[in-house]
């Protein structure tokens, strides 16, 4: 064989797995980008549910809501000045 033979060769050997690698790192690429895609996607609904939740959380603590529960549910009354007791220290 001659030597412009195995050069022809080993470079047209490099040129297919130079060509394999560049469609190998192209689809890992696409996969890579539609994971992201996704991951975007999902976190946009926490953030969205996060929200609903951080609201809810602020309804339920309210202060009026507090005192309707413990008047309604607990029967609880409001201090007034014949019933409190004030201990000085």
């Amino acid at each position: 064989m001659s030597i412009k033979l195995i050069a022809f060769s080993m470079l047209l050997l490099a040129t297919i797995a130079s060509a394999i690698g560049v469609v190998y790192a192209r689809q890992q690429s696409r996969l890579t980008f539609v994971e992201l895609s996704q991951l975007g996607n999902e976190r946009d609904d926490l953030n969205v549910e996060f929200g609903r939740l951080q609201l809810e959380q602020a309804t339920w603590a309210e202060n009026n809501r507090v005192e309707q529960v413990a008047r309604g549910r607990l029967g609880m009354v409001s201090a007034n000045a014949v019933t409190t007791i004030v201990i000085k220290r």
